[in-house]
């Protein structure tokens, strides 16, 4: 038999808490936390996290592919920067547009980019030189304005569909039985 998994995706709590075994004939199907789809990692909780690691590991193995001109001295900044632009970032921002993004993943990519950035230039953090500095010198905006784009972007093109696509007609689904909560709203 070849290999077969299954995610569960508990995104309600519908069956009650109990854990129910798939089978196949009498043999019991394993299950998975996470499915590796194509371009992204799916997670059963819904939760992005996976996800977002697997793209700054992407953005790495571009990164190291060209280390050894992007880390040496004479290549000027600017050019190790159009490179960077080009190559790494689009690999980390692969189809980002579409997470739904808390804080912590966006510093997460905010670290990574300046990691690169650092050894690109050749520096450490001991070495106490500004963030800013660093950007201005190999001319990279910063990674979450990048992401601000890219969700505009696909918000175009959501808002740009016929009003019968499925996607739009979730913006007119009534939302009855739902109060809004108490408090100020929880900040992600």
């Amino acid at each position: 038999m070849t290999k077969i998994e299954y995610l569960e995706c508990k995104f309600s709590d519908v069956t009650g808490g109990v854990d129910i075994d798939v089978r196949l004939d009498s043999q019991v199907i394993p299950k998975n936390d996470s499915f590796n789809y194509p371009g992204s990692i799916i997670q059963g909780n819904g939760e992005i996290d996976e996800d977002v690691t697997h793209c700054i590991g992407e953005g790495w193995m571009k990164w190291r592919l060209a280390s050894g001109v992007l880390c040496y001295k004479k290549v000027p900044p600017k050019l190790k920067g159009i490179f960077y632009r080009a190559v790494v970032r689009p690999a980390m921002l692969y189809v980002a547009e579409c997470w739904p993004v808390k804080i912590a993943h966006i510093q997460k990519m905010k670290v990574e980019e300046m990691m690169i950035l650092r050894w690109m230039c050749g520096h450490t953090r001991l070495d106490m030189i500004k963030n800013e500095d660093i950007r201005a010198r190999v001319g990279v905006a910063p990674i979450e304005d990048k992401m601000w784009e890219l969700r505009l972007r696909w918000f175009g093109h959501v808002q740009r569909r016929s009003l019968d696509a499925p996607v739009r007609r979730c913006e007119r689904l009534a939302h009855t039985g739902m109060r809004k909560g108490r408090g100020r709203p929880k900040k992600y």
